[in-house]
């Protein structure tokens, strides 16, 4: 692992459990303090702290910056995991399971005002614009979602409208992030753009390579190979598929999905996928959205240990396994 990255990365972790969460109501707390225990990559709130470290020598002061976009994008999780019926979370159950829905959507709304009060930390000069941003990038991923839900009711949806999609539920957020780590320590530059570019890229190259792993990489983390396919989620694979389908591979996939969400529809998917290439296309739009995100990091004038870790980070999002 990089060692600027593992450095954040450990503080982030150290931050977390030390987050002031109150005891009572058990019910409306505990799932917050479990959720945020579950682990995961942490790559947003280390991009807050990589955005402080571009164009500052202390990344201190972005801390509670960094929390507040970790708790928000858990809050998500808790949500989306009840939008999309999810009972396994990094291999335990998800709040919905463990407690109930009722439990679940409480506790979000509280980890959606608690993170508001983490971004109110910090330096007084930038909070109007750290509200701003915020705000602006929670209400584009929630755009995103409804995105996603209104296309999984669609035949067919064009290639532009997904990549539209996903820029609002996945990379907005990123780029929230590494802004809010520069416009803390004060930086409002032309440079903030080129972060945008970088960070919007790479979000991308990452959704991408979610999509591929979902279909291609196999039961990971008690994840269903195909789970996308069984949820009637259009994502790039399906969206590709059938912008080169024929007529015959496009009433495949129309029948596909029309049927029961069973084994059987994701043979039938995978089948028209493999018929088309479109595992080896996939991998050519994450490299394609990879090499995007590395160009426009080369434009930012920063610091430069950050910007290495940066380009190591590109390479571990785009190339992991799970």
């Amino acid at each position: 692992m990089d060692a600027l990255y593992a450095e954040l990365l450990a503080r982030i972790e150290k931050e977390i459990k030390q987050i002031s969460i109150p005891d009572e109501p058990k019910n409306l707390y505990e799932p917050m303090r479990y959720i945020l225990s579950l682990g995961g990559k942490r790559v947003r709130p280390v991009l807050t702290l990589l955005g402080a470290k571009l164009f500052s020598d202390s990344f201190e002061s972005s801390l509670s910056q960094a929390l507040a976009v970790e708790v928000f994008h858990n809050f998500t999780l808790l949500h989306d995991d009840m939008m999309d019926g999810a009972e396994i979370r990094r291999q335990v159950p998800t709040v919905h399971k463990k407690w109930d829905e009722n439990i679940a959507l409480l506790s979000g709304d509280g980890m959606l005002v608690l993170a508001y009060q983490l971004i109110a930390n910090g330096s007084p000069e930038s909070l109007a614009n750290r509200l701003e941003l915020f705000s602006k990038t929670a209400m584009e991923v929630c755009e995103g979602q409804q995105l996603d839900m209104d296309y999984a009711l669609l035949d067919e949806v064009p290639m532009e409208d997904y990549l539209k999609m996903i820029r609002l539920k996945t990379a907005v957020l990123l780029s929230g992030s590494i802004k809010l780590g520069a416009m803390n320590v004060g930086y409002y530059g032309e440079q903030l753009e080129y972060l945008t570019q970088f960070t919007e890229s790479m979000g991308l190259a990452f959704q991408v390579q979610d999509d591929y792993l979902d279909a291609f990489g196999g039961d990971q983390f008690g994840k269903v190979s195909g789970g996308d396919i069984l949820e009637g989620k259009r994502t790039w694979l399906t969206i590709k598929a059938f912008e080169l389908a024929n007529d015959d591979q496009k009433k495949r996939l129309r029948d596909a999905y029309a049927a029961p969400a069973n084994e059987s529809r994701i043979k039938a998917v995978m089948s028209v996928y493999s018929e088309l290439g479109i595992e080896s296309l996939a991998q050519t739009e994450v490299e394609s959205r990879s090499d995007q995100a590395i160009k426009a990091l080369e434009l930012i004038d920063g610091n430069a240990d950050a910007k290495k870790t940066l380009s190591w980070l590109v390479n571990q999002l785009v190339k992991r396994k799970v």
